[in-house]
């Protein structure tokens, strides 16, 4: 009998806001008067979850895949750098069992994005949306996200494989 070999990751991302910047959280445009700043889209939600996966897997971090100095990398969508973490996973053997996923925001108010964030980075993981779970919370006016000069995200992974 095979035994499934599972392991968990931890994922922390945060960029400070700034004009002249889209506001892109898990693969979402959110309106708003400010966006994160960061050499790719900033997507915080996503680059925690890409951390977690990668840390899961024991695969690095996103720097290491992805080097902010790059210039292929600038602006780019995070989310085809999340899919591109997907398939290194799949070529190392492993699966995505679920994610867990939590951004930190005092503004702007971002729960009527998070079904389309669910669907988007899960499907750039090719999983069903209900593997892959989004919140958002306030800090109640505590710190740099309650201060409303950036945004944080921070995620858990699961994932297994056989053999």
């Amino acid at each position: 009998m095979t035994i499934p070999d599972y392991r968990s990751g931890i994922g922390f991302d945060s960029h400070a806001l700034g004009a002249g910047r889209r506001l892109v959280l898990g693969g979402v445009t959110v309106p708003y008067d400010r966006g994160l700043v960061g050499h790719s889209d900033g997507d915080v939600l996503v680059h925690a979850i890409m951390d977690a996966l990668l840390g899961a897997a024991n695969l690095g971090d996103k720097g290491q895949h992805f080097p902010s100095g790059d210039a292929q990398y600038r602006d780019i969508s995070s989310l085809l750098l999340l899919a591109q973490v997907g398939d290194l996973l799949a070529a190392d053997g492993w699966q995505v069992a679920n994610v867990d996923a939590t951004m930190l925001a005092q503004k702007p108010r971002l729960g009527p994005f998070i079904p389309e964030m669910q669907e988007k980075t899960a499907a750039a993981l090719a999983l069903p949306p209900a593997r892959l779970s989004v919140k958002v919370t306030t800090t109640d006016y505590l710190g740099f996200v309650g201060r409303e000069e950036g945004i944080a995200a921070l995620a858990v992974a699961s994932i297994f494989r056989y053999g």
